[in-house]
């Protein structure tokens, strides 16, 4: 999916229609091209639109792509995680995927895999002091929103926890323990990604040389930039504290579950000795050959006695043994 977008004299964003750019006199100039999931076709029409190679349009389309910086002669790309978040069958799962941003002169395009909430910001007029002529100014806001989608989904995983947690309070099952454990799987992406994208963050705090030229740091910038470099730090002091109580949570579930299990096979177990002994005994008085007292005329009571006394003596022993 191709978007093109253009802030117009009054700072509101027009959205450029696709009869506009195919037109052969179509000057992309200040504009922002923002591209989805784009095909072989969609990728070729911008790289020839804006003159950047298609190895730099496609770089965010792997999801396993590092967060970092690449200088050309005519454009930046600088390349950070982003969060997603996913609506599973009855509860919400949370990833990373990267996010492309290119930046040149007189254009700025970005290029994901996904229709995500950091970039949907902005083409709803989310993001105040926006303007797609401040390439830099524009960088640091995504950068900003980024930040603050970690902050946001990082609570709900909290809130997401803390709700599991009291659903396994009144009952124990494999569904609540699976879901944590997918909890856990969606820090360890945050995690690294937060990790990455700050690494990122400081390299463009001190930009200089080639990278200076394309992104150049004014005094307003520089505020937006160092906001969102303790945005991504907080982040991460976040996910690890979150982490950290997660793991031990879980584990200390899984440990009730293995109790639970190890209580009720001794409880069986108990069970199962006590009805053996009544068993052997009235197998070894019921076979068809000659036991003793079987012309008595109370030999039934008796053994029926035997087998309740014994059984009585086994049941005090588990009890006292506390395995019953």
């Amino acid at each position: 999916m191709i978007e093109i977008f253009k802030t117009n004299s009054q700072n509101k964003l027009e959205v450029i229609t696709e009869d506009i750019y195919m037109a052969e006199n179509f000057d992309p100039k200040h504009c922002w091209i923002n591209l989805v999931n784009p095909s072989d076709k969609e990728v070729a029409l911008i790289s020839k639109m804006s003159g950047i190679e298609d190895d730099a349009l496609k770089a965010a389309l792997d999801d396993e792509e590092r967060s970092r910086i690449e200088l050309e002669d005519s454009h930046a790309l600088v390349l950070v995680d982003i969060p997603v978040i996913e609506e599973e069958d009855d509860y919400y799962s949370y990833f990373t995927i990267p996010l492309g941003t290119i930046v040149k002169d007189d254009l700025f395009v970005t290029v994901c895999l996904k229709d995500t909430a950091v970039i949907r910001d902005f083409i709803r007029n989310r993001v105040k002091g926006f303007s797609t002529s401040m390439k830099s100014r524009f960088m640091f806001q995504i950068l900003g929103n980024t930040a603050a989608k970690f902050l946001a989904y990082l609570k709900q995983i909290d809130k997401a926890s803390q709700r599991i947690q009291n659903e396994l309070r009144k009952s124990t099952r494999n569904k609540e323990i699976l879901q944590m454990l997918d909890l856990q799987n969606s820090l360890v992406y945050f995690s690294t990604s937060l990790t990455g994208n700050d690494a990122v963050i400081s390299k463009l705090m001190n930009a200089k040389g080639q990278l200076g030229q394309f992104l150049r740091l004014y005094e307003e910038d520089m505020d937006i930039l160092e906001d969102v470099s303790i945005e991504n730090k907080q982040a991460i002091e976040m996910c690890s504290i979150y982490r950290s109580i997660l793991a031990t949570t879980t584990e200390g579930y899984a440990s009730v579950i293995s109790n639970d299990a190890n209580s009720v096979m001794k409880l069986l177990t108990s069970i199962t000795l006590v009805i053996s002994i009544p068993t052997l005994i009235a197998s070894l008085w019921g076979m068809n050959t000659w036991v003793p007292g079987q012309a008595n005329k109370i030999g039934f009571f008796i053994v029926a006695g035997v087998s309740v006394i014994a059984t009585a003596l086994s049941i005090w022993i588990l009890k006292r043994k506390k395995l019953l």
